[in-house]
């Protein structure tokens, strides 16, 4: 699928992957919806966009955690287009603690943000693209979502959990002409880190030397719409994250000796 004259609807668009993932798919002709809680800084993506070509970007403001916002984003999104191609599920927050420190109310805070809120997205958007004959889910999981790593508990577990669901729904909607690809960036050059949560749900504020030196966004936005055009199933982003994913399938031991050893941050 060329995304070229395809509607795109991104929710957390207003930095990091999803802005980028705006910026790529606008400048490859496609039209974008971009939503997150941030109304200015979508609005400053909105007229940066549509200062090139007017019409092809739309903010629709949304907070995934709550389902009257998602409700009235899908009847927003609805309202702009008559048909919805892609839905890219990228909202999500990480998290910087050790589970021992770490509250209860903000594990469930984790898996509200990066699961249960791109099973409601979709949930919602689900039955239109089967009955217009089609569409294309993209989810951005993470690495995380593959092996453990230290201070990561429940945004791992979070990612896991979006392997598992979105699996089955392939699966599911294998006769359906919905596709999914499942996104799994390692480190990305992003503010994430800065804006993890801590084991208290205050934020981190901190940039990690790791992410500092991460994929550069715009590289990984690319990548992810190649893998979109080729209806992927799956695609990994990274350098040292994608060998660990590979050390951990050949030689299990000498990957636990680098998860129990190697800087958290």
């Amino acid at each position: 699928m060329k995304v070229k004259g395809k509607t795109i609807w991104i929710t957390g668009a207003s930095s990091g992957i999803g802005e980028a993932l705006a910026e790529n798919l606008f400048n490859q002709g496609g039209t974008v919806i971009l939503s997150a809680r941030s109304v200015d800084r979508l609005q400053a993506i909105e007229q940066r966009l549509n200062a090139r070509e007017p019409g092809r970007c739309h903010v629709v403001p949304c907070d995934v955690t709550k389902t009257e916002s998602i409700a009235s984003a899908v009847l927003q999104v609805e309202k702009l287009t008559d048909r919805l191609d892609i839905l890219i599920n990228n909202a999500g927050v990480s998290q910087r603690s050790y589970f021992t420190d770490t509250s209860l109310q903000v594990i469930r805070d984790l898996m509200e943000v990066n699961f249960f809120s791109a099973v409601s997205v979709t949930k919602a958007v689900l039955p239109r693209m089967i009955s217009q004959g089609g569409g294309h889910i993209v989810v951005i999981s993470s690495m995380a979502g593959k092996y453990g790593f230290r201070m990561r508990s429940a945004y791992s577990a979070s990612k896991h959990a979006l392997q598992g669901f979105f699996e089955t729904l392939r699966a599911e909607l294998h006769d359906k002409q919905v596709n999914i690809t499942l996104v799994s960036p390692g480190r990305v050059k992003t503010d994430i880190s800065k804006n993890s949560l801590t084991g208290d749900g205050s934020v981190y504020g901190k940039m990690d030397t790791g992410q500092a030196k991460g994929v550069p966004v715009e590289k990984c936005a690319s990548v992810i719409v190649r893998s979109v055009e080729r209806n992927r199933k799956e695609v990994f982003i990274g350098r040292g994250e994608v060998f660990l994913l590979v050390v951990k399938r050949c030689c299990p031991a000498f990957y636990y000796y680098i998860v129990n050893h190697v800087s958290p941050t």
